[in-house]
């Protein structure tokens, strides 16, 4: 089977000031920590089509929050694919746990973004329970899909953001 990507951590740098922004709560050390101790997605089997993304730190995510996940991590990915993120099922039986944008898309381009192509993932629980989340614990998954163009007329536009970034 052929690769079409590769996964990287975002620099120390980029990652502190996302979880700073995202989770003030941490202090220097546990986010030291967790950069160092950070995992790059991986499959759980050999015919598992997804990639797991784990916690890099603990938190909760309480009961009817959200919260904009800083993954750590980068995909370097081959032009005509993308990266779909959506949240792993046990999760969402359990606490419901949703991808505030239903589906998450990475596109190649991504990787180029002012913020490194830091992944996050923007988490609400809409269950009654806290979700407590732990270093190592497997959030959501990533595919890699193959996609088509339809005819239409050239783009030139560059990306330079993350959310929202590509309509502005």
């Amino acid at each position: 089977m052929s690769t079409v990507a590769s996964f990287e951590k975002v620099s120390f740098e980029q990652f502190k000031n996302d979880v700073k922004k995202q989770l003030p709560f941490l202090n220097e050390a546990e986010i030291s920590d967790a950069y160092k101790e950070l995992s790059l997605p991986k499959r759980g089997s050999t015919a598992a089509a997804g990639y797991d993304f784990v916690a890099p730190y603990d938190c909760v995510l309480e009961a009817g929050a959200h919260l904009l996940f800083p993954s750590g991590t980068r995909a370097k990915i081959e032009n005509d694919y993308f990266l779909m993120i959506v949240p792993r099922s046990s999760l969402g039986l359990k606490y419901q746990l949703m991808l505030m944008n239903t589906t998450g898309i990475i596109d190649a381009d991504y990787y180029y973004a002012d913020n490194e192509g830091h992944i996050m993932f923007p988490l609400i629980n809409r269950g009654d329970k806290d979700l407590v989340i732990k270093r190592g614990d497997r959030l959501v998954q990533g595919i890699f899909l193959k996609y088509y163009l339809a005819q239409e007329e050239e783009v030139l536009t560059k990306r330079s953001g993350g959310f929202g970034s590509t309509g502005k």
